[in-house]
């Protein structure tokens, strides 16, 4: 069975890479552009977080990276900035 993917392509990436933010106190951090590519993927196909492809990580880390900056209102600020850049319309 093939499923489709979602994965930010370089140049998106380098407009968004910019607003993550740094210096997070946990442990070592699995890969921003995997996980966020994880998030965006679940998001668009409406599935449950435990049913996210192992291409992106552990379901935990997705959903819970997701979780936490939508708490701490970091989407939110990183969806203002891509918009005013015209990233999104």
């Amino acid at each position: 069975m093939s499923r489709s993917l979602f994965w930010w392509s370089d140049e998106a990436w380098a407009a968004f890479a910019p607003h993550l933010p740094q210096n997070q106190p946990r442990a070592r951090r699995v890969d921003d552009r995997r996980v966020i590519s994880g998030v965006i993927h679940m998001l668009t196909s409406g599935g449950r977080w435990a049913d996210v492809p192992p291409d992106y990580g552990p379901p935990t880390t997705v959903s819970g990276r997701w979780n936490r900056w939508s708490r701490r209102g970091i989407s939110t600020r990183i969806l203002s900035a891509l918009t005013d850049e015209g990233w999104i319309a």
